[in-house]
């Protein structure tokens, strides 16, 4: 299929902004597309907040409930019935994602993410939500067996190229103030340890400028796209 890009970091790493340049810019080696392949349970939250009556509740309650299954995996602890839920609601919503990520590439179009699923670490850096020891009710146990079934096979899609940036916690907070600090500082120690599969994997110091860090990313992704023969 079509040559994959997944961008990776921590928030306040400028994956975003750079995913978007991408887009742009790989339009010079033929039709390309963008997919956003994280759980965005912050920005849902958000969102939900801005709904009359019940938004600020419900917003509250998911965005609670995400941090608090990363906190339950931190600590290895099963999460309970509702928190699985929330887990698989998410769960589906990437599967959906993914899909009409790879109908893109089945169509010939480059395709650039924002994001990429993994199975290596749960809990960080979009992977799995349940940890490796499932326990629990039936359902929960069930919910659970879904999910690693569905990380399994999204992280089985290797991508051609991951461009990784790395961002100190100073920088990641100054750029996200609205970010817990805590909930930073264990994306960016989660950082180097992903493999994603083997997938080739290269660095990019998010500590630059911007204009740098895409010009660094623009010459990993020629060197690779000039690799799979485009001119």
């Amino acid at each position: 299929m079509a040559p994959l890009i997944a961008i990776i970091g921590t928030d306040g790493s400028g994956k975003s902004t750079v995913a978007e340049h991408m887009v742009t810019w790989m339009g010079r080696y033929g039709p390309t597309g963008q997919a956003h392949l994280g759980k965005q349970a912050g920005n849902i939250g958000r969102a939900l907040e801005r709904l009359p009556l019940v938004g600020g509740y419900m917003g509250r309650l998911i965005r609670r409930k995400s941090d608090g299954v990363n906190k339950r995996i931190d600590e290895h602890k099963q999460p309970t019935l509702f928190p699985s839920l929330v887990i698989s609601a998410f769960t589906l919503r990437r599967l959906r994602r993914f899909r009409r990520m790879l109908a893109m590439r089945r169509k010939g179009l480059i395709v650039v993410t924002d994001r990429f699923p993994q199975v290596e670490i749960p809990g960080a850096y979009d992977g799995p939500g349940f940890p490796k020891e499932a326990a629990g009710s039936w359902l929960v146990l069930r919910l659970a067996r879904f999910e690693h079934d569905a990380f399994v096979w999204m992280a089985g899609h290797q991508p051609d190229l991951v461009l990784r940036l790395n961002v100190d916690l100073d920088t990641a907070c100054a750029r996200k103030p609205d970010h817990r600090r805590e909930a930073l500082s264990r994306k960016i120690a989660v950082t180097p340890r992903l493999k994603y599969s083997g997938a080739p994997i290269v660095d990019i110091d998010a500590n630059q400028p911007l204009a740098t860090v895409i010009a660094d990313a623009e010459a990993a992704v020629s060197r690779m796209m000039q690799a799979r023969g485009y001119a």
